[in-house]
């Protein structure tokens, strides 16, 4: 691998940088998947022990799509296609194998359902205990699935951000892996392999616009540390344009971006896998939309719906309402001006509907219901 070291951005959180330079980019035997961009991952140059397939999944050219749109240059970037069916399966790759090689037992996150589905699975096929901090409200069949692959699952009362703050007080008294998006590191070095990927499959070459749903902000973090280091490695210009999408029932970062006074409480969105609140690196996701020269977009629950029907009908894909959300957000945005026909344009389509488990566990875990209290965790975590 290139050496590897942490450093603090502007935006105040850790991140990896490297000795860039194009000897770190994979060969023509450089593997498969995720792992063949070794030389720009903080790891040893070894085989991973992760026993499950990452990474390398399709950029799809969606012709009547692309007529549907009036968009000739569209791309989607199809990450429906891993394990739990969710372009979370990076990260989640990323730190367990970290905590296979320190011998950990335990992984813990936070998540709005699609993280804790991918550690569920992940953890369960590589033989971890994981336990799982979700919002009360979390959707019942990502929890049910959560417990079929043998993870405990704590939904807290008081929501996402209380489930957040929670799963990191715990993941540090327990000595569990804390794979918390955004807070490792790793999950933006994983999600970054991504544009990595875009740029070989479309022949070494940059896009000129990216479109990325925003929750938290890492996925679209990660893609825009995987191009600058393209460009850091000397085999890219520039970094793409970056549009934002949100779904309206939950903006925070939208209507951060431009200027706007957001609404004590959020009505929600059918974009679960997105509605976050309190995005925990949301100044970090904006300064990068801002150095990518891009823009937010909101887009309404119809208008993503609308979007999830039109991947199936126009491109045979499959899609959550996370998932279809850059579609949705594009629609807008070339309406807007923002994008032009003349582009070359990829949309990530970050998830599909839950996936049939696929890993089979000797005993299912448990849910429980609690306040966002460390001794609740212990006092159930004791009934196991």
């Amino acid at each position: 691998m290139g050496e590897a070291w942490l450093e603090s951005g502007a935006h105040g959180h850790e991140t990896y940088a490297y000795d860039y330079g194009r000897s770190l980019l994979p060969g023509p035997d450089s593997g498969a998947g995720m792992w063949r961009y070794q030389g720009l991952l903080p790891r040893p140059d070894e085989p991973t022990s992760y026993p499950l397939p990452v990474g390398g999944t399709p950029l799809r050219a969606p012709g009547e799509l692309r007529e549907r749109l009036g968009l000739p240059g569209l791309w989607l970037k199809d990450e429906t296609t891993g394990p739990s069916a969710s372009n979370k399966d990076r990260a989640t790759a990323l730190v367990i194998d970290q905590g296979l090689r320190l011998g950990v037992k335990a992984v813990s996150t936070a998540s709005t359902g699609n993280a804790a589905v991918s550690t569920a699975i992940g953890g369960a096929a590589a033989g971890m205990a994981v336990i799982i901090f979700v919002p009360a409200d979390c959707a019942p069949a990502k929890v049910e699935l959560m417990t079929a692959m043998g993870a405990s699952v704590f939904r807290v009362r008081e929501g996402y951000r209380a489930a957040f703050d929670l799963s990191r007080r715990a993941a540090a008294h327990f000595s569990w892996l804390d794979r918390c998006t955004g807070v490792s590191p790793l999950t933006v070095e994983a999600k970054k392999t991504v544009s990595f990927e875009v740029w070989e499959q479309l022949g070494a070459r940059m896009p000129d616009v990216v479109v990325l749903p925003v929750g938290d902000g890492t996925t679209l973090i990660g893609a825009a540390k995987g191009f600058r280091e393209l460009v850091a490695c000397g085999v890219l210009a520039k970094v793409p344009r970056i549009i934002a999408v949100q779904a309206q029932g939950c903006a925070p970062l939208a209507w951060q971006w431009h200027g706007a006074r957001a609404p004590a409480q959020w009505p929600g969105t059918v974009a679960d896998g997105i509605e976050v609140p309190q995005p925990v690196v949301g100044d970090w996701a904006i300064e990068e939309v801002r150095l990518a020269d891009g823009n937010f977009i909101t887009v309404t629950d119809a208008e993503i719906l609308d979007a999830v029907n039109l991947l199936s009908d126009a491109a045979q894909l499959a899609s959550e309402p996370a998932g279809a959300a850059a579609v949705a957000g594009l629609r807008r945005a070339s309406a807007a001006g923002l994008v032009t026909p003349g582009e070359t344009v990829v949309a990530w389509v970050t998830g599909a509907n839950l996936p049939t488990a696929p890993v089979t566990v000797e005993r299912p875990g448990a849910a429980f219901t609690i306040k966002a209290d460390l001794d609740a965790v212990a006092a159930a975590l004791s009934l196991l």
